[in-house]
């Protein structure tokens, strides 16, 4: 990726930020992705090398950090419950349920192993909100269940990851599945990462009254979400529960003790103009990888993979909301159907899918193939469908 594509990119980007005006109709990382399909045609586009590292190392910390640290405090500890459950326990239960159906009825069809068809899981239940978020409050005028989609996205990359890294290792090498080393890997790496990343997020939020100058207090900022990535990863826990974590404690010692208003404006600067930055050569570079592995042969295969992933995810909503008699109450199944159609995939799914693709060296093209059709359909499908269906769920 040379430094004129970049910029090319970013032209790009900018031109469909300032354009599109019709956001909520359109949203601004769909038509990115679109544009980045049409864009792999072009011959200066489509050599353009895509790796899991430069998505994962570079573009990934930013857009956690920043997605965390302005989620409300308040909306967290209001919905703790229920959006921990989903990004955890309902992560798992969608992707082994996914992984069976893959297996049995699109295994009926072509050849699948089951732990190819639950890596497919895995790499399918981490949901990005990225416009989402925005369109359920400004259309449907519905915090809460905003509040849900975008708490539950920013936790269930971290579970993802872990289960995508184990059944990974199973798929490589054959090795035999543990309920026992599973569950306690999960637990070292998850929990290890969001310890971390409390800790240090609640030191830089006292180190940052060392300066008084905003241009500094931002640097500091900058090393936290990357150096926490980056630190988590090296001493083998997730990476990125740490960075989520550290925007989150950052974001709530501000609220509850310093209010810092300032540092939170200059913050908001900054991470303002870096968002849809990242996010426009994200989404092009995904449209752009996406021609690499579609093959349209498999095309039922992923309309089927794809219908069945929404109605999972909404039997496995539906049954989390029945622990929380609060939610028993107040959400219906309205809500729940919106909640169901807003958890798109989007920048995870690619990452683990390049991941993967790393791995293999081109042994699992039929995976590959599945799975960015079925981002496709999510990006396209979902995203175009998510003004509507709010607004019809007001009615």
């Amino acid at each position: 990726m040379s430094v004129s594509q970049v910029i090319l990119l970013l032209l790009v980007g900018y031109s469909v930020f300032t354009l599109d005006k019709k956001q909520k109709h359109l949203p601004v990382p769909t038509l990115l992705f679109l544009l980045g399909i049409i864009l792999s045609f072009i011959p200066y586009f489509a050599g353009m090398d895509v790796t899991e590292r430069v998505l994962y190392d570079i573009f990934l910390p930013a857009l956690l950090f920043v997605s965390a640290y302005r989620f409300s405090p308040k909306a967290l500890k209001k919905n703790a419950g229920i959006i921990g459950l989903l990004s955890t326990v309902g992560l798992i239960v969608t992707a082994l349920l996914l992984g069976f159906f893959t297996h049995v009825v699109l295994g009926s069809m072509v050849s699948i192993t089951l732990v190819g068809a639950l890596l497919i899981a895995s790499i399918l239940t981490p949901t990005d909100p990225v416009s989402v978020v925005s369109i359920l409050k400004q259309s449907a005028n519905n915090e809460k269940v905003a509040d849900v989609v975008d708490g539950e996205s920013m936790i269930n990359d971290g579970t993802s990851v872990v289960l995508f890294t184990v059944l990974l290792g199973i798929y490589t090498s054959d090795k035999s599945f543990s309920a026992v080393s599973f569950i306690s890997e999960f637990l070292y790496v998850s929990l290890g990462g969001a310890v971390l990343g409390i800790l240090f997020g609640w030191a830089v939020s006292k180190a940052v009254h060392i300066t008084q100058h905003k241009e500094y207090q931002v640097m500091l900022s900058i090393i936290l979400s990357y150096g926490i990535f980056h630190l988590a990863e090296h001493i083998g826990v997730s990476g990125v529960l740490a960075t989520v974590a550290s925007g989150v404690m950052l974001a709530w010692e501000f609220d509850h003790t310093n209010k810092e208003d300032h540092y939170r404006e200059a913050l908001d600067g900054f991470w303002g103009v870096v968002e849809p930055t990242i996010l426009s050569i994200v989404f092009l570079l995904m449209g752009i990888e996406l021609t690499n592995h579609f093959k349209l042969e498999h095309w039922g295969l992923m309309v089927l993979l794809f219908v069945a992933s929404l109605i999972i995810r909404f039997i496995v909503i539906s049954g989390v909301i029945q622990f929380f008699a609060f939610w028993k109450k107040s959400i219906g199944w309205k809500d729940t159907a919106l909640i169901t159609w807003s958890g798109i995939r989007g920048t995870m799914s690619v990452v683990l899918l390049l991941s993967l693709e790393a791995k293999v060296d081109g042994e699992a093209e039929l995976l590959l193939s599945l799975c960015f059709g079925v981002i496709f359909l999510s990006l396209v499908v979902q995203s175009l469908g998510i003004y509507p269906l709010s607004q019809k769920m007001k009615d």
